[in-house]
């Protein structure tokens, strides 16, 4: 109903042309995100080979702006090993590579998880050439993780909801309050005596605090203009681009789908703060902080690519037990980005809940994630995910 709406609204002003009466008539009959886009989220079916029925679910991991940076080789048997695909990282908004580190933790964990499913038991060597370093577009092509595959896999619990897992962007119910008890549900993923540290909040005070920072972060994301650039790049728009990229942020809003048919939505610079485009984008932001009901984050004490990549397991764990709990959770990523203008909201963000300094190095004690909480106002959609093929390291 609010999707006619809109369109009767652009009618009205002006917007739709008889020039574009064609475009548009395609736009209406196509409005749904394709099922080929979406398939991954059916299973691997009736694929034979185990290493790759495995893989079929670790795609699924969460990863941010939904870049997918994984690559795998399975030319060594009984093993898999685990790159990064360089050319997916985000050297604006992620310049030091911590959360396409966090990323990989994130499929690592439901890689092993589907292998144990299938009654493998994965050993996990991580960085077996040494750890990348510096920033992401100087990597070199080495291994992340070097998984050894024997019998004995146990099944994990947690395992039922990887396919049923989803982030949730839009606005939360705040009708709804979270309890201490659910937040503590959520930390207790947290394996004893790791290195990874979660706690969490839905004391009032606290969370308005976190709202605030977490909105005036999105706003210094999108009037930055070499993360606004990025963002602009990985917008899919419609049917059509979300079926050709199956990535990146992924936008089926009808107006924008008008202005793209129309040929009147400008990719070739950041959209101005006065405009529609922007106060849109910066709206959504906001509604997905103002309806934090908590928040839950996790910690390190350094920041070596060891521990972003325990965050990424830990993470997902708490991802799919929230899903098993009904909860959504939605990372809220602005604050801990790493570029120069949002230094001073990063170290709000690490004094705050951690109460100390922003990180100077890899001895240093860092948040990997923050997520805000709550319960959605309607199912959550998977987002889209490349073809099990383009995974595959040649």
């Amino acid at each position: 109903m609010d999707e006619r709406r809109n369109f009767v609204r652009l009618l009205g002003g002006g917007v739709v042309m008889a020039a574009g009466a064609a475009a548009l008539a395609t736009w209406w009959l196509n409005s749904e995100v394709p099922p080929a886009a979406l398939e991954i989220w059916n299973g691997p079916g009736d694929e034979p080979d185990l290493r790759r029925r495995a893989i079929a679910y670790a795609v699924t991991a969460p990863t941010a702006y939904n870049r997918q940076p994984w690559l795998v080789d399975l030319r060594e048997p009984d093993a898999i090993v685990v790159y990064c695909d360089r050319e997916r990282v985000q050297p604006e908004s992620d310049p030091f590579g911590r959360q396409v580190v966090i990323g990989h933790g994130a499929f690592i964990e439901l890689l092993v998880m589907a292998l144990a499913h299938h009654g493998v038991q994965a050993s996990v060597q991580l960085w077996p050439q040494g750890e990348l370093t510096g920033e992401p577009v100087r990597w070199p092509h080495i291994p992340v993780a070097r998984l050894r595959l024997a019998g004995g896999g146990v099944p994990d619990p947690l395992f039922a909801q990887v396919l049923r897992r989803r982030t949730p962007k839009q606005r939360f119910d705040l009708m709804r309050p979270v309890s201490a008890d659910v937040l503590q549900g959520l930390s207790s993923m947290v394996p004893a005596g790791g290195i990874v540290n979660s706690a969490g909040t839905v004391d009032t005070a606290r969370v308005l605090a976190l709202r605030k920072l977490c909105a005036e972060a999105a706003r210094v994301e999108l009037t930055t203009p070499g993360t606004a650039m990025e963002n602009l790049r990985l917008l899919r728009v419609g049917p059509q681009e979300i079926l050709a990229h199956r990535d990146g942020l992924s936008l089926n809003d009808p107006a924008l789908r008008v202005a793209v048919a129309l040929g009147r939505f400008d990719r070739s610079g950041p959209a101005p703060e006065d405009s529609l485009a922007f106060r849109r984008t910066l709206q959504l932001y906001e509604d997905q902080a103002n309806t934090a009901m908590g928040f839950i984050w996790l910690s390190t004490r350094g920041n070596s690519r060891t521990e972003q990549i325990a965050a990424g397991r830990t993470y997902v764990r708490q991802q799919l037990r929230a899903t098993d709990l009904g909860l959504g959770m939605h990372p809220m990523s602005q604050p801990l980005e790493e570029f120069a203008e949002m230094a001073p909201h990063h170290a709000a963000a690490h004094h705050m809940l951690l109460g100390v300094a922003p990180p100077r190095d890899r001895h240093s004690t860092t948040l990997q994630m923050m997520c805000r909480v709550g319960y959605p106002m309607a199912p959550v959609p998977p987002a889209p995910r490349r073809p099990l093929g383009d995974f595959m390291a040649a």
